[in-house]
């Protein structure tokens, strides 16, 4: 039985008075769908007169160009279906032929500033709406963790489980799911007594389906809630990605700042002694999730101060937290759920006038120890930790010191061409970068497979200690040979 034979039957209305709301329905779309194309072709008709008149001022010696530009000018302005494409591409033809012409420089100049305009409007138009905007200027606020006089040191992983319990008390709609994250607290004890004291619905536990989990969190954040999916691993991210990519990244661009799910996507990954626990897959991330916030704590205090900080504001975002850092010892807090790490503000952890080493994770760690190493041969290093590789350096810290040292080398343990490559185009390029170095920017990375298992396997898969030192000493001889001659010969 259709819809309209039920309405019938249950006398809700008769078969006249549906016919006459499906012809109303009927008229009404139509005329939507009109006033829509009006309102849609309005804008272009005019920006069509603006070239006409622009053209037509111009006035070009060379016959044959003039009216090969007349013609294509004539059926730009007689398409069925206008496109900005076509306007700007006849433009710019127009302005080419004009270049040299000096007896045409005034118009030339109107007809650029218009190519100008309509440029600027596609880009508003279309290259807008990444990330909310109104969280901005709170995600570069930075609130530090304050410490007692004699501060309690504890295994990394009870700063992160002290800090979920106040973010629990403190945020009601806040809940957080995923494999053995309720029961366990986790594998790595971040949330180890959280499900007890605030419920399974708030901490639960899933089935092993990484895009359900992500395909949850986005219900539930476009919901109202504050969610916190939890992926085990970070190797694992790619069975999620898809949704990751096409759901949650995009949904802010794609409904032009309408719509927005703030999702917060834990997971764990970097170095660790294992072939599927020690993923690194950066560049993945960064090529496919623009629209999320990619935050890469050192530590767990700083992956703690990353979550306060997601909780203030209304972008999604991935927190990948080093494996390697939960049982080392950190001093415990006093402002727990309130101090904030930024977002897009790299941190100075060593300062350094000889050269400039950028990294993130847990390659801080390895690359301090090589900084310190390296202060007894002569070398100062200046040490970078980005904090988040998206947003990346909104303040060109990193320039300014490139400024000082001369010399940068980016260090990770993605693969080669991945989050270093991607690190280099934002300082050399975007930020200029390239004027200030005496030699070229170097990169030292992972292999160009999976981490490799055991200790040994580590080693020779990803950068440590002795090649980090070793890359910086390669610049550092390549500038200065006589000061420093090669380290094996």
């Amino acid at each position: 039985m259709i819809f309209r034979e039920w309405i019938i039957s249950q006398d809700f209305a008769d078969l006249e008075t549906i016919e006459n709301l499906e012809k109303k329905a009927t008229e009404r779309a139509r005329m939507a769908k009109d006033l829509a194309w009006q309102s849609f072709i309005q804008e272009f008709e005019e920006e069509k007169a603006e070239l006409q008149d622009l053209i037509d001022s111009i006035g070009i010696e060379d016959s044959a160009v003039q009216s090969k530009i007349e013609n294509e000018l004539e059926q730009v302005l007689a398409a069925a279906f206008p496109t900005r494409k076509k306007l700007l591409a006849l433009a710019k033809t127009q302005l080419r032929s004009m270049h040299g012409d000096l007896s045409v420089q005034k118009n030339k100049r109107n007809l650029s500033n218009w190519i100008s305009k309509i440029e600027l409007k596609g880009k508003e138009k279309y290259n807008t709406h990444i990330f909310n905007d109104l969280d901005h200027f709170n995600a570069t606020n930075e609130i530090k963790a304050s410490y007692a006089e004699e501060p309690e040191s504890v295994p990394a992983h009870e700063v992160l489980n002290h800090n979920f319990d106040v973010l629990f008390s403190k945020y009601p709609l806040l809940i957080t799911f995923g494999e053995d994250t309720g029961k366990l607290g986790d594998v790595n004890q971040g949330l180890k007594g959280m499900q007890a004291k605030y419920g399974e619905h708030r901490v639960g536990d899933t089935g092993i389906r990484e895009a359900t989990i992500v395909g949850q969190g986005i219900g539930l954040a476009l919901r109202g809630f504050r969610p916190i999916a939890e992926i085990q691993y970070l190797d694992y991210l790619l069975y999620a990605l898809p949704t990751i990519s096409d759901d949650l990244s995009t949904l802010y661009y794609r409904s032009a700042g309408q719509q927005i799910a703030p999702l917060i996507i834990r997971t764990r990954g970097h170095q660790l002694q294992g072939m599927w626990h020690s993923g690194s897959p950066m560049s993945m991330l960064l090529g496919s999730l623009t629209g999320v916030n990619i935050c890469v704590p050192r530590n767990m205090t700083q992956a703690a101060g990353f979550y306060n900080m997601l909780l203030k504001i209304h972008n999604p975002a991935l927190v990948i937290e080093p494996l390697k850092g939960y049982y080392i010892r950190e001093y415990l807090p006093q402002n727990l759920g309130e101090f904030t790490v930024p977002l897009g503000v790299p941190e100075i952890i060593e300062a350094g006038t000889d050269l400039t080493l950028v990294t993130y994770g847990w390659n801080v760690t390895v690359a301090h120890s090589a900084v310190n190493r390296l202060k007894t041969i002569g070398i100062d290093v200046e040490l970078i930790d980005v904090q988040t590789l998206i947003p990346f350096d909104t303040q060109h810290i990193i320039s300014r010191s490139v400024q000082k040292t001369k010399k940068i080398l980016f260090v990770d343990e993605d693969v080669p061409g991945g989050a270093t490559a991607f690190m280099m185009q934002k300082v050399i390029e975007e930020q200029k970068a390239f004027k200030y170095l005496e030699c070229p920017p170097r990169t030292h990375t992972a292999k160009v497979h999976r981490g490799a298992y055991g200790t040994d396997g580590e080693y020779f898969s990803k950068p440590n200690t002795e090649t980090v030192i070793e890359a910086v000493y390669q610049i550092m001889n390549e500038v200065n040979p006589d000061k420093f001659p090669g380290l094996y010969d």
